[in-house]
């Protein structure tokens, strides 16, 4: 039965994309890139915040207002439609998703593999949760927990949540695809 409602999900995700795609409403190679990019403009952000307090230098406050208005701009592209503060989570889901990829890069040159592992599936959970929000996948109002790793008692596999969205990512989104 969940299997069957999984398959059934990502049939529809991908029929929409594709759907999308032919209207060229969106253009999920280049949304990526977008996306990477945005989180970028985050961690732009946060760097002036820490060098303007480090060095005591206002100027470096005041890039952070320009960077962020580009940022806005840029994640409007890809957020067109939200309730509530999806666009928050939104940006939040991508910065924190960037952090623990650095994170993990960190690790992966300290030789600690199965430390950094972990940090790049979590990033890449949250990364799966944005894409999976922004394309109206998931009804978050659908979303119940019945234990740590199963969505319902029908759940054989107990991906959990994030576990069933990065599925649907990965099947939906090939940034290879021209």
């Amino acid at each position: 039965m969940e299997n069957e409602i999984l398959n059934k999900k990502v049939s529809d995700l991908i029929e929409k994309v594709d759907t999308m795609k032919k209207q060229d409403k969106m253009d999920l190679s280049s949304d990526q890139d977008l996306s990477i990019a945005i989180m970028n403009l985050v961690s732009i952000e946060e760097h002036f915040f820490f060098t303007g307090a480090k060095t005591e230098k206002s100027e470096y406050y005041d890039l952070i207002k320009e960077v962020r208005e580009i940022r806005k701009e840029l994640l409007q592209k890809i957020i067109k439609e939200y309730e509530g503060e999806i666009w928050c989570i939104s940006k939040h889901l991508l910065a924190a998703s960037m952090r623990l990829m650095e994170v993990g890069t960190k690790q992966l040159g300290m030789d600690k593999k199965d430390e950094a592992y972990d940090l790049f599936n979590k990033a890449y959970s949250l990364y799966s949760l944005f894409w999976a929000l922004n394309m109206k996948v998931i009804d978050v109002g659908d979303v119940k927990k019945i234990d740590d790793a199963a969505l319902n008692k029908e759940d054989t596999e107990k991906k959990g949540f994030m576990g069933k969205m990065k599925d649907l990512v990965k099947k939906a989104i090939d940034c290879c695809i021209e």
